[in-house]
């Protein structure tokens, strides 16, 4: 990184993610943009998230309160191939025409046409899988901590599926308001619903752990159950019905972290949190966690002495209106995965 860079001044345009001025060979840690949510069925805009998440960082001072040196292990943004971008333009149009169809009870009525078009939506999505697990694979041959920035919860399993490649055993910390359990959600296989379905298939996920649980269907839940104790959820509920009861938020965290093997994978989706920090994700829950309570797991899981073998925030959704306090929140807890992450 330049000898002259202030870390005290203003970010200066054209300078990278949160204002650092590193090149990728001098970066410690990548962040790959996915910009990627063909199956949303809510709100559409995570798509986006990734550059509503740049230009809120720019806007981050880098004196980070439990990581004050971060910014001199460099963070670098990588770039998500304009011809996978069209790809997905091109083929929203279908998957939204597939859900309205859904809704309307249409689908049956033409099979072999709606048969195809879940077919494009599956062949373009397992493009870009294969696109995003060969550049997983560039950057940790580099050395490189290697972070994904979505997009829709779909996002990360290329990252899982590079991890299944390599024979890595880990567990998987997955903060969100949903179990994303679901199979083949609204007939898509790679639904953002569908993301730790897929995952669980590969049995070098040896633990699921998730956090601010709160909206979930009873396929999940029986899945859960089926798992024998491989996925273990804190409800959200059930976490704050201990807390009113005088329980402390330290003694819930270690519990999650005991369920942690010593590899540890971090998968957050930003609605994890109480919906007044992310307004416009792709799918609102009322309840979650704190901003603070977040924080303070990952610490944790640091703290305890696990090893970060990657990440990944999704669901970040830029406003319609124009405004940047979903880029902003989401900049800071992508700021605060690489201080976790970093070396």
């Amino acid at each position: 990184m330049e000898n002259t860079f202030d870390p005290n001044a203003a970010a200066v345009a054209g300078s990278g993610i949160y204002g650092l001025p590193c090149t990728a060979e001098e970066a410690q840690i990548i962040i790959i943009p996915v910009e990627w949510e063909l199956t949303t069925s809510y709100n559409r805009g995570t798509v986006d998230g990734p550059d509503t998440v740049m230009e809120a960082s720019l806007q981050v001072d880098l004196c980070h309160h439990d990581y004050p040196e971060l910014w001199r292990k460099g963070i670098f943004m990588d770039e998500f191939p304009v011809e996978l971008r069209e790809l997905h333009d091109q083929m929203a149009p279908i998957s939204e025409e597939i859900i309205e169809a859904l809704y309307e009870d249409l689908v049956d009525e033409d099979p072999e046409k709606y048969a195809a078009m879940y077919a494009d939506i599956e062949a373009a999505t397992e493009r870009k899988n294969a696109w995003l697990r060969e550049r997983i694979a560039y950057w940790k041959g580099q050395g490189k901590v290697v972070g994904l920035l979505g997009g829709d919860h779909s996002c990360p399993l290329a990252y899982h599926q590079y991890l299944n490649k390599e024979g890595v055993e880990y567990g998987i910390l997955h903060a969100d308001a949903h179990m994303d359990l679901r199979e083949a959600f609204e007939g898509f296989k790679y639904s953002h619903a569908s993301i730790f379905y897929n995952t669980l298939k590969f049995d070098n996920v040896k633990r699921l752990v998730q956090i601010g649980i709160r909206d979930y269907c009873h396929q999940e839940k029986a899945l859960v159950e089926d798992q024998a104790g491989r996925v273990k959820v804190f409800y959200d509920r059930d976490c704050r019905r201990r807390l009113f009861e005088g329980e402390r938020w330290k003694d819930l965290v270690d519990e999650m972290i005991d369920q942690l093997p010593s590899k540890v994978y971090l998968s957050i989706d930003i609605d994890a949190l109480d919906p007044k920090l992310c307004p416009n994700t792709g799918t609102p829950v009322p309840g979650g966690l704190e901003y603070e309570e977040l924080m303070y797991v990952l610490n944790r899981i640091r703290e305890a002495g696990r090893e970060i073998i990657g990440f990944d925030l999704c669901e970040v959704s830029p406003s319609p209106d124009g405004g940047d306090w979903d880029g902003n929140v989401g900049a800071r807890v992508l700021f605060h995965l690489c201080g976790v992450a970093a070396r």
